[in-house]
């Protein structure tokens, strides 16, 4: 038995052959994931055909707001729990200063990128800024 570095079989010690590059169809339809850009959506009709991305987008707005508007008022029984029991024992105040936080520089950071206007997004992000300052302001009322 031959061996290449004196301890291996010759054919261990070989080099693998590197696999050829996908085809220049292949790098072309990756390309749009590969600099970040998201593929059209597909509708579930199985039919393969495509939304337009303006009807895409214009839902995907809608459903954002959908969401994040009935997450406004998913704040309201925590804020209620602790108003009616007057104990803010079991609520971090550190959370709710972040997520206060969170929401409200993402409200502003939407909003320079649109050029100085609250859009619908921002609108949203504060909204859900100011539920988590009302409820971050009763922890702390109820707590100091």
């Amino acid at each position: 038995m031959s061996t290449a570095s004196g301890c291996l079989p010759a054919s261990i010690t070989r080099a693998a052959p590197r696999p050829a590059p996908p085809p220049a169809t292949l790098r072309a339809a990756a390309a749009p994931q590969a600099a970040g850009l998201a593929p059209a959506a597909r509708t579930s009709s199985g039919t393969g055909a495509v939304l337009p991305r303006s009807r895409y987008l214009t839902v995907l707005g809608w459903a954002f707001t959908l969401f994040n508007s009935v997450r406004m008022a998913a704040y309201l029984p925590a804020v209620w729990a602790i108003y009616t029991s007057g104990d803010s024992g079991q609520h971090s105040l550190w959370t709710w200063c972040t997520w206060f936080g969170a929401n409200l520089t993402m409200a502003l950071w939407l909003r320079e990128r649109n050029g100085g206007h609250f859009d619908r997004a921002a609108a949203v992000n504060l909204g859900n800024a100011t539920m988590c300052g009302v409820t971050m302001l009763l922890i702390a009322w109820f707590r100091f």
